[in-house]
């Protein structure tokens, strides 16, 4: 045995008592670092997240929006993300009524349980953008993306507007846009914007769980109306479809007008919300599963579900590594992710069953070396809701999975796992690479209002012309939007656009969707890039040739070939015959370049440059 001096024991003892202090010293900072935000008082959502109370000024909160409007009203591509959230109370009077311009990556919410606790006196408003030089020859809202507005009242009130701008509560926009939990009244809500350079096209929305007054479609050319209630609703151009909606136009004379009304929805589950409690406590309300529902989830008081503590969520940044948010998720915390653009170089992994993802101001994720950004395990009741997924400059086999394709994949029809305002970008910002955007392997999935985009238009890499288009087959590399391979999958609002194969792929049973809206890629160069096999073309909906059971309400898949206008599809939807799988009002429409010989499995006359804007419909599929 070796023996020490008192000095060295004692040295010894010192040390060994500082290191202690350190360890503990470390844990305490550990552990405060995992307990999350705190329970009482308003927690750190980072600088791009602003809270309102009735007690501030209306003339600052209304300078502190129209400054962030004027950032953003053509920043498309930019990387800011901003979220504007209101205390329960009132904002705006009849002398001064709070006039809201929403614009890109920002979202407009109420903290109230329920969207009558935050009432705005005045209008929250999206109108038409002008693309060149700030002048009105270019206007629409085909590009009037990426905004939320949630969780409250609107009394409109145009008070101080023009004649034609005090005419409507104006929302024009198109994809990745979502209104929810709404309680619209005093006037009318027009889906377009007729006073920007007059009427002009907008390319579809989403609306659920609201009630609305008087509502002009007006040249929506598609759009999903879900769980809610609407005084009336006017005009229709290609596709437009409601499900569970209190007061929807009758659909019996389809093609004409081309409605599609479900009288219930099939599964649904609202998108969980932030809220402030009585005692001033933040928390996330998580709203139950429905089926067969119709009309507001909030009519009786709070909508229905369970209630998460803040405290219970770790508030991610976009500077937070990868490996903090995992094994915070680990421990059991829910993950809130604040504005921002997030490099992903490895998955954030969800394992755990009923773990809530929740984004705020259209927090995105983007891939880096080829990673898989959002990886959730084959769990039941896991809610992903509010982010937004870019594929990077290496190619990604997937941008996000739901289930191992073939693992162990545990689901449940009274728990499914749900996306909600979930979005893809291969391409756009910058140019993008993925095999797959969205990759269901799960059983009992719900997909409430996603858009899967790979990239028509953008920045680098993505020049007009002929030549930039053929750059952009070549290295915008996006093979297959949707892939559903669970059973049980229900859609709500399923956006798919411009994928080089397939842009949604159906290999699962009892598979649902309720609104397909699609188009085909604007930038094959040539018909020998554009062939599936022997076939003219990849369908933009296919159902996998062994499904037995399949269910389409709404659908439409549209043609540009802008690069080479001689390129035909030969169906714009495929299936297998059986009388298992059923397509009810589905189109195809051209809109000035290529054809789609058939709509779906050679039947349905083609829908080429003769008649251009003119849908090609079929009422069911089989026919008889």
């Amino acid at each position: 045995m070796t023996t020490q001096s008192p000095g060295v024991r004692r040295r010894l003892g010192r040390a060994l008592a500082f290191g202690l202090v350190l360890i503990v010293a470390a844990t305490a900072t550990n552990t405060a670092a995992a307990a999350g935000p705190p329970r009482y008082g308003t927690p750190d959502f980072g600088p791009n997240v602003k809270i309102f109370d009735p007690s501030m000024p209306i003339d600052e909160i209304q300078a502190t929006l129209d400054a962030t409007h004027a950032r953003q009203v053509g920043n498309e591509m930019g990387t800011e993300r901003y979220a504007y959230l209101f205390k329960p109370g009132s904002y705006g009077t009849a002398e001064r009524p709070l006039q809201v311009k929403v614009g890109y990556y920002t979202e407009i919410s109420g903290l109230g349980a329920a969207p009558t606790e935050v009432d705005i006196n005045g209008k929250v408003e999206a109108y038409n953008r002008c693309l060149e030089g700030g002048g009105t020859s270019n206007c629409l809202a085909l590009v009037n993306f990426w905004r939320t507005l949630s969780n409250l009242s609107i009394d409109i009130d145009a008070t101080g507007q023009d004649g034609c701008r005090s005419s409507a509560n104006f929302w024009a926009v198109s994809q990745a846009v979502s209104m929810r939990r709404l309680d619209i009244s005093g006037g009318t809500l027009s889906l377009m914007d007729y006073c920007t350079a007059g009427p002009q096209y907008a390319s579809g929305g989403f609306i659920a769980d609201s009630r609305l007054p008087a509502t002009v479609n007006g040249s929506q050319q598609q759009w999903l109306t879900r769980n809610s209630e609407v005084a009336s609703w006017s005009n229709a151009v290609w596709n437009q479809v409601f499900a569970g909606v209190v007061g929807a136009p009758d659909d019996a004379g389809f093609p004409n007008p081309p409605y599609t009304t479900l009288d219930t929805t099939p599964l649904s589950r609202e998108k969980p919300y932030l809220y402030v409690d009585a005692k001033n406590r933040y928390n996330v309300r998580v709203p139950a599963v429905q089926r067969d529902s119709r009309g507001v989830s909030w009519a009786a008081g709070m909508t229905p579900g369970r209630t998460i503590p803040i405290h219970d969520f770790f508030i991610a940044k976009p500077s937070d590594p990868v490996h903090v948010i995992n094994s915070q998720l680990a421990r059991g915390k829910h993950l809130l992710l604040t504005p921002g653009v997030y490099d992903i170089a490895r998955s954030i992994e969800v394992r755990r069953p009923d773990t809530v993802v929740l984004g705020l101001g259209h927090a995105t994720l983007t891939a880096v070396n080829g990673a898989v950004p959002l990886d959730v395990a084959g769990v039941p009741g896991v809610v992903v809701a509010g982010v937004t997924i870019d594929a990077g400059l290496t190619e990604s086999p997937v941008l996000l999975r739901v289930g191992r394709k073939h693992g162990h994949n545990v689901g449940t029809p009274h728990n499914p796992t749900t996306l909600s305002d979930v979005y893809f970008r291969v391409g756009g910002p910058h140019i993008g690479r993925a095999n797959i955007a969205l990759e269901v392997n799960s059983d009992h999935v719900l997909i409430d209002h996603t858009w899967v985009w790979r990239g028509d238009h953008g920045v680098e890499g993505f020049t007009e012309g002929v030549n930039g288009d053929t750059e952009r087959w070549r290295t915008n590399i996006g093979r297959y939007g949707a892939v559903i391979n669970g059973d049980h999958v229900t859609a709500t609002g399923l956006f798919v656009e411009h994928f080089q194969r397939y842009n949604t792929v159906w290999n699962g049973e009892h598979g649902t969707t309720v609104l397909y809206q699609n188009e085909l890629p604007y930038d094959p160069p040539t018909q020998a890039d554009w062939m599936n096999g022997d076939v003219e073309g990849w369908a933009g909906y296919k159902v996998g040739d062994r499904v037995k059971h399949h269910t389409l309400h709404g659908g439409g898949v549209y043609v540009f070939n802008q690069n080479n206008p001689s390129i035909h599809t030969e169906n714009g939807f495929e299936v297998p015959v059986t009388p298992g799988v059923r397509l009810h009002h589905i189109m195809t429409v051209n809109l000035s370049a290529g054809t789609i010989d058939h709509v779906v499995n050679g039947v349905g006359e083609p829908a080429d440059t003769t008649r251009i804007g003119a849908p090609v419909y079929l009422t069911e599929y089989p026919t008889s």
